[in-house]
């Protein structure tokens, strides 16, 4: 029931996104559009260690894309490498493959997402975000890389 899309912990999430804010010095930058709905984040990150030290974030987006750029913008400082990469291969198999949500105090509000799954035409606005932080991360490794030569 599209209801349950919509419930009120989702709009509540959505709600609470917090004010657009970019990085001016961004280690890596990355966009994401959502080609069923035009919803579109665009994300800054920097690390320290493999750990997010700042997040930057501009998301116009609809009510599921914001509730989870939302939750993840309150908790992703903080978060390692390789939890974020967790974190999207578990919202991907939370939404398309049946799995449970992301566990742990910082991701559990996730958890309000689940019944997204119903909705295929949906999970992409509402992954957006996820694979936006991956496609920094991405990039930020490659900069390692090529450092590293």
């Amino acid at each position: 029931m599209i209801s349950d899309l919509y419930s009120g912990g989702i709009l509540d999430a959505a709600a609470a996104i917090p004010p657009a804010r970019r990085l001016a010095t961004p280690g890596a930058t990355a966009k994401k559009i959502s080609r069923v709905c035009g919803s579109e984040i665009e994300v800054d990150l920097t690390l320290e260690n493999d750990v997010v030290a700042e997040f930057g974030m501009a998301a116009r987006a609809c009510a599921l894309g914001q509730a989870a750029a939302s939750i993840v913008a309150r908790n992703i400082t903080g978060a390692s490498v390789d939890e974020l990469y967790r974190l999207r291969d578990e919202m991907r198999a939370m939404l398309k493959e049946d799995g449970p949500p992301p566990t742990g105090a910082r991701w559990r509000d996730l958890s309000l997402l689940e019944t997204i799954r119903d909705y295929p035409q949906r999970h992409a606005s509402t992954l957006l975000v996820f694979e936006a932080v991956c496609d920094c991360l991405d990039r930020l490794a490659g900069k390692k890389a090529v450092a590293a030569k």
